[in-house]
């Protein structure tokens, strides 16, 4: 059965906290997503299976342990999750990286899909979807789904922010998938936006407010 895991890390919240701010510039807010997105990386793959290898230090030969066989995805939603790829990418260099198209139809508020790009043996490996906000749980309930239409079997989506009922939506959708996020918020308002939030992390990113 899935799960919502809070990871919070000192250095994490302080770097949400100025994220928060509405005086935080697009160059600092994407930093520190980056920065906040490497630090949740180290949670998200702690328990990634060893194998002994040999080696010859200067001193001498020991067996020691590296990281086994198992392959990485990173899969942003496009476009606010493009913030969280090379924070997790510079943990692990050999992941490959998808990209799912989806926007948000401004009167449903439900996802709209206009693009997909997966690596062909992405069916094999341990898939991160990532997203900065998790809100109604529609984007992320739709690429999820659609990841495992593509074969995907083992998946963990990571996002920044989330909503209580953004969050009960995915578990209740896909039981199976654990999810990682910085901070559980408060609600929804009106316009589907998280309380208290950052905002959209779409234009703050990329400086389109």
């Amino acid at each position: 059965m899935s799960q919502f895991h809070l990871i919070d890390h000192p250095l994490i919240t302080h770097k949400l906290t100025i994220m928060r701010n509405k005086k935080t510039g697009s160059k600092d807010f994407r930093e520190l997503l980056n920065e906040i997105s490497m630090l949740m990386g180290y949670e998200l793959t702690r328990d990634l299976p060893l194998q002994d290898v040999t080696i010859e230090t200067p001193i001498t030969k020991m067996t020691a342990k590296m990281v086994s066989g198992r392959k990485l995805a990173i899969v942003p939603i496009l476009r606010a999750g493009l913030g969280m790829v090379d924070g997790i990418q510079s943990l692990v260099p050999v992941a490959k990286v998808g990209h799912i198209g989806l926007y948000r139809d401004p009167e449903t508020h439900q996802p709209v899909e206009y693009y997909c790009k997966l690596p062909s043996d992405i069916q094999d490996r341990l898939v991160i979807l990532v997203d900065p906000m998790l809100a109604t749980g529609g984007s992320a309930i739709d690429a999820l789904t659609l990841l495992k239409n593509k074969g995907c079997k083992n998946i963990r989506f990571m996002c920044l922010v989330a909503a209580p009922e953004g969050v009960a939506k995915v578990l209740k959708a896909h039981p199976d998938v654990e999810i990682y996020g910085a901070a559980l918020d408060d609600h929804l308002n009106d316009h589907a936006y998280i309380v208290p939030g950052l905002g959209d992390a779409g234009d703050r990113i990329f400086g389109t407010l």
